[in-house]
C-alpha cells in the first residue's frame, strides 16, 4: 500500500486515521492506491493493537419487550452521536446466554458494555471489569460500588399505578406478575403495597401469578378471572407488563363479558409502543426507555474518559399515562 502510493506507512496511517495531518495531494495519492489494491481496513487487527474498538455492546434481557427496544433506540442515538457503533444482543431471559454475549463482546474488545438484565448478574459484571472492560447496568440496581447504572424508580411505578386506582374508588386490587426473581417485579410490588399503606384504608391486594410475561400468559389469567363469580373478581389490576395486560383484557371481554374499566380497571407498568393502539387504549406507567439508553451511553463514555472515576446511579422518574382502561 505505502509503496504503491510512494509514501511511508506512517503517512498511510495518517490518511486513514488523522487525515488533517496530510496534504490533500498526498491523501489523494493514498486513496487512489487504496482503490487500485482493493484495501479493506482490518478493524479486528486495530482493536487488538489498541485494546478496544469503536463499538459499544448492548445485551438486553428480552428484545420482545418494547422497554428494551426503546433502550436500544436511545443507546444507538447516543452512540452514533459519539461516533461509535452499537452492537446488540438478545439474551432472551436466559442468564447463560447473557454470559455468552458478555464474553463475546469482551473478546471483541468493545469500548464498553451496556447490560439490561432481569436478574442478578454480579458474576458476569465482575468478570468483565476484571478484564478492564467498563460496564453500565440498565433497569437493575447493582451491588453498591459495582458499576454505574441507570434505573427507573420501579417502586414508584407500582405506587403510581395503585394510587391512581385507589383514588378512582377501587378497593379490591390484584397484582398480576411472574418471576419474582426479577428485581423490577419485586420493586413494583413494594410500591403497590406502599400506596395501599398510605392511601388504602379498606383496600385489599391479591397476588396473581401469571407464570410468564407474554400476551398468551395474560390470556390464560384473563380466562381464569372471567370464570370467577363477580364477588370474587378484583375491581382493579396492576399488571407488571403491558403485554400481559393486553392478553387479560382480551379474555375478560371475550370470556364472560367482564367490562373494562367498569367492572375491572387495568393499569400496565411499561407504556410500551403499542399501549395506545390496543383495542382499548391502556392506562400505563411510562418508563422512559429511550432516555435510559442515552444516559447509559453517557455514563459509559464518562467512565472510559475519566482517570478518577466514581460509580454513579441515575434514577429516572416514571409518569402515569391515563387512557381508557383506567380513566
Amino acid at each position: 500500500m505505502a509503496a504503491a502510493a510512494g509514501v511511508s506507512m506512517g503517512t498511510v496511517s495518517n490518511v486513514l486515521n488523522h487525515p488533517d495531518k496530510v496534504s490533500e495531494a498526498t491523501a489523494r495519492r493514498v486513496r487512489e492506491a487504496i482503490d487500485r489494491l482493493g484495501f479493506v481496513r482490518n478493524d479486528a487487527a486495530r482493536s487488538l493493537a489498541s485494546g478496544s474498538n469503536h463499538s459499544i455492546g448492548l445485551v438486553l434481557a428480552d428484545i420482545e419487550n418494547s422497554l428494551f427496544v426503546d433502550i436500544a433506540h436511545g443507546a444507538q442515538e447516543a452512540a452514533r452521536a459519539a461516533g461509535l457503533n452499537l452492537l446488540l444482543a438478545n439474551a432472551a431471559c436466559d442468564l447463560s446466554q447473557q454470559d455468552q454475549y458478555l464474553d463475546l463482546f469482551d473478546q471483541a474488545r468493545v469500548t464498553g458494555v451496556l447490560l439490561a438484565p432481569m436478574e442478578d448478574s454480579t458474576a458476569g459484571i465482575e468478570r468483565m471489569r476484571s478484564h478492564g472492560r467498563q460496564i453500565v447496568l440498565l433497569n437493575y440496581a447493582p451491588e453498591p460500588g459495582t458499576c454505574c447504572s441507570v434505573l427507573v424508580d420501579n417502586e414508584r411505578v407500582g405506587y403510581l399505578a395503585a394510587r391512581h386506582l385507589i383514588a378512582g374508588g377501587r378497593r379490591r386490587l390484584g397484582y398480576v406478575a411472574a418471576r419474582d426473581v426479577y428485581q423490577p417485579v419485586r420493586d413494583r410490588r413494594r410500591g403497590i403495597r406502599a400506596a395501599i399503606d398510605d392511601l388504602g384504608a379498606g383496600v385489599g391486594l391479591e397476588e396473581i401469578d401469571s407464570g410468564g410475561l407474554t400476551v398468551a400468559e395474560g390470556r390464560r389469567v384473563g380466562r381464569e378471572l372471567a370464570a370467577r363469580p363477580p364477588s370474587e373478581l378484583p375491581d382493579a389490576l396492576v399488571v407488571v407488563t403491558d403485554e400481559l395486560a393486553h392478553g387479560i383484557i382480551q379474555e375478560l371481554h371475550a370470556g364472560a363479558g367482564v367490562r373494562v374499566p367498569e367492572d375491572v380497571a387495568v393499569v400496565g407498568c411499561e407504556n410500551n409502543r403499542s399501549a395506545a393502539g390496543f383495542t382499548l387504549p391502556l392506562t400505563a406507567v411510562e418508563l422512559s426507555g429511550r432516555q435510559m439508553g442515552r444516559e447509559a451511553v453517557r455514563l459509559l463514555l464518562d467512565e472510559v474518559a475519566s482517570e478518577d472515576h466514581r460509580h454513579v446511579t441515575v434514577t429516572l422518574q416514571p409518569e402515569l399515562v391515563v387512557r381508557a382502561t383506567a380513566p
